[in-house]
């Protein structure tokens, strides 16, 4: 993968998994590009309740699933960024993988390199705008197979605030997706504090995915940060609402972290210890590092190996894992196979669908 410099910023180029060769190159659809859902609902690309094309099969709810709305693709393409998986995406993309392994409903949400580019904020507020509209679009059809994660344009928490407001009361949005870090600040920093405050007052369910911080791009040449730094990123910014008291003071945030918590369940001893050794952390989470912990939620996406999955369930119950996949950048049927060679069918329906249908009420059955 090749990164295009902007100095800090050079890892914008970046995916969310390079371990699935990119498909061959589709011309984008012209009608998904600037039809919207509706090209879609009138070809019965999206079907409607009761469609004899909804797959009456389909139980397993995907939380971690992309979208690249026309405005996000364009505004790529100028910066000369993207990887192909992002590029060219389409709704019809995401359906025929979803129909493939049974996924009845995927919940989409915007990947890195996200929104905000520098200091543009004008346009980043815009872009945030554009791509909530699309994904509220492919979600209000009424036909649940898309739920959507509005996009925030942070670091600009004023605008965030407006955003939050505007996603759940003309969207009707499923949830936030946030990203681990923005430039030098993880999610507990207090300058994005009136943000958490006020997910936290409307019970929000926030989809947190990785990406690269300013200090840790590309670090080693030859790697790719999806290959260390998102999990450590992720692993971050838990630390990061642990031990600023974000987590204890925001107590009704549902978050879902996606890839299994990153580093996290590996580091879970250095985790409990740090409040042994600290009076300011042990201030900081006075219920316990661990009950904290398992109140969050931790998607499976690239993490059905046997060895992060045996690590994560060591740490948190089954109830709090939730099956995603990262298309298109990982296949549904993919994580599908890797976690039937891990669970017990009880917990596979579990982690695929019952642990979602409690989080997100556009994912229980009609």
């Amino acid at each position: 993968m090749a990164a295009q410099s902007r100095g800090k910023w050079s890892f914008r180029g970046c995916a969310c998994c390079e371990e699935t060769a990119a498909p061959a190159r589709l011309a984008l659809s012209r009608r998904s590009v600037l039809g919207g859902t509706a090209g879609l609902a009138l070809s019965g690309l999206v079907p409607s309740p009761g469609s004899a094309e909804t797959p009456t099969k389909a139980a397993l709810v995907d939380v971690h699933h992309h979208l690249a709305p026309p405005a996000y693709i364009a505004d790529l393409k100028k910066r000369k960024l993207g990887l192909p998986q992002t590029l060219e995406w389409t709704p019809e993309k995401s359906l025929a993988d979803m129909d493939a392994a049974g996924v009845a409903t995927a919940f989409l949400s915007i990947t890195v390199p996200g929104v905000w580019f520098d200091d543009e904020d004008a346009a980043t507020i815009a872009l945030a705008r554009a791509c909530n509209e699309y994904g509220a679009k492919l979600a209000g059809d009424g036909s649940r197979r898309f739920g959507t994660f509005a996009i925030l344009p942070l670091p600009h928490v004023d605008a965030s605030l407006r955003e939050i407001d505007y996603a759940f009361a003309t969207f009707k949005a499923d949830g936030i997706g946030l990203f681990t870090s923005y430039g030098d600040k993880w999610l507990g920093d207090p300058v994005f504090a009136p943000v958490m405050d006020e997910l936290n007052r409307r019970k929000a369910v926030v989809f947190v995915h990785p990406t690269a911080a300013n200090c840790c791009r590309n670090l080693i040449a030859q790697l790719p940060a999806t290959i260390v730094e998102f999990g450590t990123d992720t692993s971050r910014t838990i630390a990061s609402l642990l031990f600023t008291g974000t987590a204890s003071r925001c107590p009704d945030i549902k978050f879902i972290f996606s890839h299994g918590g990153g580093t996290m369940p590996f580091l879970i001893e250095r985790f409990v210890r740090l409040p042994l050794a600290s009076k300011d952390a042990a201030a900081k989470t006075p219920e316990g590092v661990l009950p904290l912990l398992r109140r969050f939620h931790y998607d499976t996406a690239s993490v059905t190996h046997p060895a992060p999955m045996a690590a994560l369930t060591k740490v948190v119950p089954i109830s709090q894992i939730v099956f995603g996949t990262d298309f298109p950048f990982r296949s549904s049927a993919d994580h599908v196979d890797g976690l039937r060679q891990v669970f017990d069918e009880a917990d596979f329906r579990k982690i695929g669908g019952d642990n979602a249908h409690a989080l997100l009420p556009r994912a229980r059955p009609a």
